[in-house]
């Protein structure tokens, strides 16, 4: 079955951008949509945004609205996030999930995905 990898991950000062990516390895499964979460110490794991992968229609949570951007590449099967402005709050462990069809979870419901990453370490020091 198909496995979800990110990259990208680091240590940035705030107001610096980094760009992760996640791919896959094995055997690939066609997506429906894909999206991104996060993690900080002691907290559940958090929403960050989503994007259907053939109609290309985006997501995102109000904390990262206007100053990330998550992106597909189709024929190479790999999403993007694009984190721009980066803040301390920002710190966190983040993960890339797929989903291969629609459910009666909304896009930010982790029930809604079936594929998860194993994560990379963002950390935004002030």
């Amino acid at each position: 079955q198909a496995q979800l990898v990110e990259s990208g991950g680091g240590l940035v000062q705030a107001g610096g951008s980094l760009r992760l990516a996640c791919t896959a390895s094995g055997r690939t499964v066609s997506s429906y949509r894909m999206g991104w979460f996060r993690q900080a110490p002691g907290k559940e794991r958090d929403f960050v945004a989503a994007i259907n992968w053939r109609g290309g229609s985006t997501f995102y949570a109000d904390s990262v609205k206007g100053r990330f951007t998550i992106s597909r590449d189709t024929a190479k099967n790999t999403l993007y996030l694009q984190m721009n402005s980066l803040k301390p709050e920002d710190t966190a462990i983040y993960y890339c999930a797929a989903t291969t069809r629609l459910s009666t979870y909304s896009y930010s419901s982790m029930s809604t995905y079936d594929y998860w990453g194993q994560g990379t370490q963002v950390t935004v020091s002030s």
